[in-house]
């Protein structure tokens, strides 16, 4: 009889925790090694979608308003009593908020390994949440950390080093490998559609400031080529402000807003360049991304970006909030189109090497096989 995991998931929105939890969750089922449960603390979002084409139970949802309300105990309690009816061996969370909720259902529950993740260092949780996660940490008979940046960060925390493993995120390289016709793609966008335009594209929330799109856009104001366009992509309440800031300062018709992207394979199929602007980063799934599709990357040393950015080869790291040196090297790569070209290759051939499904899938059930053995 096959050994049941649950992965607990905050939603379905499509964001990078997100993203990851639902291809692991997919892969975990073509494997067959586990028997896998879906549940989530919001059953919303574009990603449902795509779970239903692999996935055909339901999805246990279990809302809370607070952590420190009576509706947590509750939707806890709830959560136990699945583990157990369901036999579950292994609760795998994939974000902040899971991992504090999957530490009570597992205390409740007295029953299945709890395997927490951490995509993300500082910058993102006030001290108060700090420390909540930081019992869940405690708690955990193990930790996924996706960065060895991460990994270390949680180990300066105090946690234990033995439990913290090092996974990282994996990517279906083939979904970036196709072409796409440039001219469908930017009318469908409402994008300029002359041929000379170089697209620099960044995939990012606007939900949160860690992501630093002002920086992009004070770089924009310095990167003088009319060719050379901005895509913002992604949803979030900044949105607004951010389009008044690119009003101001001049950049408005060279930076365009799309909103949510659905295909971004497509959208980077006709993109000239990645960037990345965080302030703080675990490991950024859209670099792996803009590697993946050929592009040439500029992003803050933050996170994780080290460890697949390597300077001069496969693209350019700067230093966070650094606009003038984004700048210049978006418009050093303008400029010399063949050198772009040979990041882009070079970048290709190390998402390959390094950051396949296989991979992932395969370290996630070794970890899984050897939390149960202990």
């Amino acid at each position: 009889m096959a050994r049941r995991v649950l992965q607990l998931i905050g939603s379905f929105h499509n964001g990078g925790s997100e993203r990851q939890a639902v291809q692991l969750s997919r892969l975990l089922i073509a494997d067959g090694t586990y028997e896998v449960s879906i549940a989530a603390m919001n059953r919303q979002g574009v990603l449902l979608d795509e779970v239903g084409s692999f996935y055909d139970a339901d999805i246990a949802e279990y809302k809370i308003d607070s952590f420190f309300s009576a509706g947590f105990l509750k939707q806890a309690r709830r959560c136990a009593k699945y583990i157990n009816d369901n036999k579950i061996d292994v609760v795998h969370t994939h974000d902040f908020y899971t991992n504090v909720f999957g530490m009570a259902a597992t205390y409740f529950a007295r029953n299945g390994r709890f395997i927490a993740s951490k995509r993300e260092t500082g910058g993102m949780r006030t001290a108060m949440q700090d420390r909540i996660e930081g019992f869940a940490f405690g708690r955990a008979d193990a930790i996924v950390a996706n960065s060895a940046t991460v990994r270390s960060y949680l180990i300066q925390r105090l946690v234990s080093a033995d439990k913290v493993q090092l996974i990282y995120n994996g990517l279906d390289s083939e979904r970036f490998a196709k072409n796409a016709v440039r001219v469908n793609v930017v009318t469908r966008l409402g994008l300029p559609d002359r041929a000379e335009i170089k697209f620099v594209t960044i995939v990012a929330n606007l939900r949160h400031d860690v992501k630093n799109i002002p920086m992009l856009l004070r770089a924009a104001a310095q990167v003088n080529d009319a060719n050379v366009h901005f895509i913002v992509a992604g949803e979030g309440e900044l949105r607004l402000s951010l389009e008044a800031m690119a009003a101001e300062i001049g950049v408005a018709d060279r930076v365009h807003f799309i909103g949510r992207c659905d295909n971004v394979a497509e959208l980077l199929a006709i993109s000239f360049a990645g960037v990345l602007t965080s302030k703080a980063e675990g490991f950024s799934n859209s670099l792996i991304e803009y590697m993946a599709a050929g592009l040439p990357v500029v992003a803050t040393n933050v996170g994780g970006a080290a460890e697949v950015i390597e300077e001069g080869v496969n693209g350019y790291l700067v230093a966070s909030d650094d606009d003038k040196a984004l700048a210049e090297r978006l418009t050093e790569l303008a400029k010399d189109p063949s050198l772009a070209a040979r990041f882009g290759e070079r970048g290709k051939q190390r998402v390959s090497q390094d950051f396949s499904l296989d991979a992932q899938l395969r370290n996630t059930i070794k970890l899984y096989d050897e939390a149960l053995a202990k």
